[in-house]
């Protein structure tokens, strides 16, 4: 699996992996095994979750700090009991899912697993799961926290990780080179020729976040990036077939 991920994947004359991001998140309730589900169906190469910690300190598959906007609940996740959290209606009836559910549904599926680390603290059970289920090589750990993925490469060299930003980077090879990561998620809005040029140079690739409305994903497909990562990952994956670039 990781040997797709360094030479990455090819639809037709373009070379690029479409990650579904939330599982498909603009398609059904985001973060759920139903999302999830559906991405398996649309054929993506990698899918990708978010990861926090509740007040007994299970680990759960959401996004936000809070459930407020995801659910039918209001309040932290860090202040709800795991039993409590799976009382909530996450989206047509879906629960809330535990990361342990969500790694046993994918671990034997074919896309790459990415998991974002939302806390410092869930870090510690996050690698223990994926130890005991020996998939170091088919996931990538992706934060914001790039002093803890920095900790897990130093630690744990087979897994593979990627520094999250939210803005174009002063020195993107820098901040690689620091983090031991070879992978950038960057916003497809901070994207441009010479990010990509560097990058490449360096062998570092880009993942460029959240790319959902056409212009957007051919402009992505024409810089070459590495991954293109969607809330829609079906049009991705449509305008990769179909159009001429």
């Amino acid at each position: 699996m990781i040997k797709s991920f360094l030479l990455r994947v090819s639809h037709k004359k373009f070379m690029v992996l479409v990650l579904g991001h939330r599982g498909c998140a603009g398609l059904e309730p985001e973060n759920t095994l139903r999302a999830f589900k559906r991405a398996l169906e649309l054929g993506v190469d990698m899918i990708e979750f978010d990861v926090r910690m509740t007040k007994d300190k299970k680990l759960v598959v959401i996004h936000d700090s809070k459930v407020d906007r995801t659910t039918n609940g209001k309040g932290f996740v860090k202040d709800y009991n795991f039993n409590d959290l799976r009382k909530l209606n996450a989206g047509l009836g879906e629960k809330i899912p535990s990361f342990e559910e969500v790694i046993d549904f994918l671990k034997d599926k074919k896309p790459i697993i990415v998991i974002e680390l939302k806390e410092v603290e869930v870090a510690k059970d996050v690698l223990k799961k994926i130890k005991e289920e020996k998939i170091e090589d088919k996931v990538i750990i992706v934060s914001f926290w790039h002093n803890v993925l920095r900790k897990i490469k130093e630690d744990y060299k087979k897994i593979n990780t990627g520094a999250i930003f939210s803005g174009r980077p002063v020195n993107p090879i820098s901040i690689a080179k620091s983090t031991k990561t070879k992978l950038l998620c960057l916003r497809y809005e901070f994207i441009d020729e010479d990010i990509v040029k560097q990058c490449h140079k360096n062998g570092i690739k880009i993942n460029s976040w959240t790319v959902n409305e056409e212009i957007d994903i051919i402009k992505m497909i024409k810089l070459k990036v590495d991954i293109i990562s969607s809330d829609y990952p079906n049009r991705v994956i449509e305008i990769l077939k179909t159009k001429i670039i």
